[in-house]
């Protein structure tokens, strides 16, 4: 089988195990300007500030979700060619020499500034260093890493949180050479006027990426956009090798029906409803069974995280090593909504 196949059919697999599960409509955000409405980052923590590495490691969620399948699993052959663009707000000062303890502990090739595989881009002017989100950039960097070493990354950072803010960096993100994939780890309540900014998303040749909530059922935005693939979250037991145990839909997982975006023509016959329904696919989110995470700026070293923040980076890893064994979203159409969708009815 080769290994485009083994990873659709892990797709068929995972893709659309929420939808459905958690469908409620959500009240809305009552706010409708950008540059007033503030964002979260979904992460979760359970364990930190760890001498030595906790939660799950990048062998055990390779076995769990396939990757070790694919013949370039580990190697720097995995999503070569492919830039992910991952968008987050304030600075990680640690970045780049805590992505290096990452890639060291695990055996995973070396993501540089010097060797062209790491580029931190500031756009809008060096922002101020937050702990929050460093942690998120941590973890955002170093999976998206770990699923697809052979990619570049481009860590796109923003002077605040605010979502004129994010999407002006989606935007310049989009532009850049070779991104075919932007990873966003960020969540907004659902605001009337928000399909106005969907335009951000609906860029030829590159998918959008985002995580879907941690606050249980109810709709955010970025992921309520049809063009963006919403990624939710399970709770995961593996053995120590990463063989699955159970996997079910985590509780704390966003999830539900839309109040200002139509039902998208990928969902006829998935969802009922007149919205779009969100997730889209799912990952690994509940912080109990979460990942392994290395942050030195605020939070000591060694963590375990979780929420779906987890999910969206390494979604982005999937479709960057598919990509790079074939041709680009624009005549392939793999990572759209679409795509997934045709994967889960096979």
């Amino acid at each position: 089988m080769s290994d485009k196949k083994i990873l659709c059919s892990a797709i068929s697999i995972i893709a659309l195990l929420l939808l459905g599960s958690t469908l409620a409509v959500n009240e809305a955000f009552a706010g409708s300007d950008p540059k007033t409405i503030g964002t979260l980052p979904p992460i979760k923590i359970s364990k930190s500030a760890s001498p030595s590495p906790v939660g799950l490691n990048p062998v055990q969620i390779g076995h769990a979700y396939g990757f070790d399948q694919i013949s370039c699993y580990g190697t720097s052959s995995c999503g070569s060619g492919q830039t992910i663009a991952i968008v987050d707000a304030y600075d990680d000062p640690n970045i780049e020499s805590d992505l290096a303890t990452f890639s060291a502990q695990y055996g995973l090739p070396s993501c540089t500034t010097t060797n062209g595989c790491f580029t931190k881009a500031t756009p809008q002017g060096l922002p101020k260093a937050n702990t929050n989100w460093a942690l998120e950039e941590s973890l955002d960097v170093e999976w998206a890493h770990a699923m697809a070493p052979g990619a570049k990354i481009i860590l796109v950072e923003t002077q605040d949180s605010f979502l004129s803010s994010l999407l002006s960096a989606v935007d310049y993100a989009a532009r850049q050479p070779n991104v075919h994939q932007v990873s966003m780890s960020w969540v907004t309540s659902e605001f009337s006027g928000e399909s106005s900014y969907d335009y951000h998303f609906n860029v030829a040749g590159v998918s959008f990426i985002a995580s879907s909530g941690d606050s249980g059922a109810g709709v955010s935005f970025p992921a309520a956009s049809s063009y963006v693939v919403s990624v939710g979250g399970t709770t995961l037991n593996v053995q120590t090798s990463g063989k699955v145990l159970s996997e079910t839909a985590w509780s704390g997982g966003g999830g539900g029906v839309s109040s200002y975006e139509s039902r998208p023509s990928y969902q006829t016959g998935f969802n009922s409803n007149s919205g779009r329904g969100v997730p889209d696919v799912s990952y690994v989110a509940d912080p109990n069974t979460g990942v392994s995470i290395y942050d030195s700026y605020g939070y000591g070293g060694w963590s375990q995280a979780g929420g779906t923040s987890v999910g969206a980076p390494q979604w982005a890893a999937i479709i960057a090593i598919v990509n790079s064994g074939g041709g680009q979203l624009s005549s392939a159409s793999f990572g759209t909504n679409t795509a997934f969708y045709n994967a889960a009815t096979g």
